[in-house]
């Protein structure tokens, strides 16, 4: 057998990395920068910057779904629900910001009674007696 075909057979045997794996991400690297191509944002994409865009998005997805979590346990909620998200999102200044203009389906709004609406409280002018007996009859 020859040297030549000893190295393709070996080379067959090596499991293939992908590039999230490379990368050490989650998301699909290669996902990514075939929607970044197809988008038709520039001429040229680099391996690089479909990475980067990827460990963004990670780190996105992360922080939204902690925040989640907490919501959700606060809630006394086993799921997470669009409203648990919204919650998360937008009691955080900055998710906040990022998410502006965005709108959450199902997420609803959240609770903000203005004090304007809220009922008076009312304070006696009578003090309560100290000493109060009770009749028996």
């Amino acid at each position: 057998m020859s040297e030549h075909g000893k190295k393709t057979t070996d080379l067959l045997l090596v499991p293939r990395k992908t590039k999230s794996v490379r990368a050490g991400l989650h998301f699909p690297v290669g996902l990514v920068y075939r929607l970044l191509k197809r988008g038709n944002y520039t001429d040229r994409i680099s391996h690089g910057a479909a990475i980067y865009v990827a460990a963004v998005l990670e780190y996105l997805i992360t922080e939204i779904m902690e925040l989640a979590v907490i919501a959700a346990r606060e809630n006394k909620k086993a799921r997470i629900t669009p409203r648990n998200i919204q919650l998360a999102v937008r009691n955080d200044d900055e998710l906040h910001e990022v998410f502006s203009g965005v709108t959450i389906a199902e997420g609803e709004v959240l609770p903000n009674v203005l004090p304007e609406l809220l009922p008076k409280k009312t304070t006696s002018l009578k003090r309560p007696h100290r000493y109060v007996q009770l009749q028996e009859f």
